[in-house]
């Protein structure tokens, strides 16, 4: 029986399905979920996956962001130990290149605790293919609450809230109301409306009606973990992801499959699903358990200020040959039209004077 026939006959039985639910379904279900079969089967990120990642478009970006996590290490007074976090590594490109360009600082990779958040198991064996070589070792956790609180923490989360749904409420004439996912009497999955009759908190902004809301207790949560742990060890932990830095109404839920956009419902299981990152959201959870919070930058500033214009000339400078594909690379990740103002960075930090790479002023 497929993730679709499955989840149709649970939706027959138990009632409509929360986007959040369903999506959280569609991509770690043991047995049919996307991140729990996909990679098994073959690549999902790269050109000839459904995706691409910064990390993958360029070596640049990794490489700035092992610089980042270095000049953090240093203003942290150099810590002779200290635990190095990536939360959804991918392939490992991004952590193979951030510690190639770490090996300029003596004494960072040696005080290194690598360390991998990864619930799937195939891309785990990914990871550990990719780092195989690495000068430092990782090991694998599973959630934020197993990393140790006994030394400081420089953490790197790329694309990762876009893959913590969210629920989605819209405004009718009749009042609020929950979009959910059912049953058709064919036996097709579809949205419909439920109505609310409590518990649920307005949105502080003007929502005109028709208009989708998206609240993300996953998203929340995150910030809210994240926050208590370099709360209480000290540290950094940078967040790029595409999204909103200021609150707003909109639906962001979108499937791709092979570079495209697919309907979301079509093929529970066999296409990527996100929605965008609510960067207030996340930020605020993190400064209610004691942590700072930077305010948020487009990719292509934070990419600017970390130095990546002078990395693209020097690249280019070492081969001119490769200079046409660097320069689409760095337009790709910093122009306004392409990955540059839709992707966003912020940081979460502790103590209060520790002043965070790149959103210094």
């Amino acid at each position: 029986m497929s993730l679709k026939e499955r989840l149709a006959r649970e939706i027959a039985l138990t009632g409509p399905m929360t986007v959040a639910d369903y999506v959280t379904r569609c991509l770690h279900d043991p047995k049919d979920g996307y991140y729990a079969a996909r990679p098994a089967q073959g690549a999902i990120l790269g050109e000839g996956g459904d995706f691409i990642t910064a990390p993958l478009v360029s070596q640049m970006f990794g490489e700035l962001i092992g610089l980042w996590a270095v000049e953090t290490w240093q203003r942290l007074g150099a810590p002779e130990q200290f635990r190095f976090v990536e939360v959804g590594p991918g392939d490992g490109t991004l952590m193979a290149d951030a510690l190639r360009a770490a090996r300029v600082a003596p004494g960072f990779l040696e005080a290194c605790d690598l360390i991998l958040i990864e619930p799937s198991g195939p891309l785990r064996t990914v990871q550990e293919r990719r780092l195989g070589q690495a000068d430092v070792s990782p090991r694998w956790v599973r959630s934020l609450t197993q990393i140790d609180t006994d030394a400081p923490v420089i953490l790197i989360a790329n694309e990762v809230l876009d893959c913590l749904p969210a629920r989605q409420f819209v405004r009718t004439d009749g009042g609020w109301a929950e979009r959910r996912v059912g049953v058709t009497d064919e036996g097709g999955l579809t949205f419909g409306l439920v109505g609310i009759s409590g518990g649920f908190d307005k949105p502080p902004y003007e929502v005109e009606t028709g208009q989708v809301i998206e609240i993300s207790e996953q998203q929340a949560g995150f910030g809210r973990d994240l926050g208590a742990l370099v709360a209480e060890t000290s540290g950094a932990a940078l967040l790029i992801d595409y999204g909103r830095d200021r609150p707003g109404a909109g639906d962001t839920l979108q499937g791709l499959r092979r570079h495209a956009k697919v309907d979301v419902l079509a093929e529970p299981g066999e296409a990527d699903l996100t929605q965008w990152a609510d960067f207030p959201a996340v930020l605020e959870a993190a400064v209610r358990t004691g942590a700072d919070v930077t305010g948020c930058l487009s990719q292509g500033e934070f990419l600017r200020r970390l130095g990546i214009e002078a990395r693209a000339e020097r690249l280019s400078s070492g081969r001119p040959e490769a200079a046409p594909v660097i320069a689409r690379q760095l337009a790709r990740l910093t122009a306004a039209d392409q990955m540059g103002e839709l992707f966003k960075a912020a940081a979460i930090f502790a103590p209060r004077s520790l002043s965070v790479p790149g959103f210094e002023g």
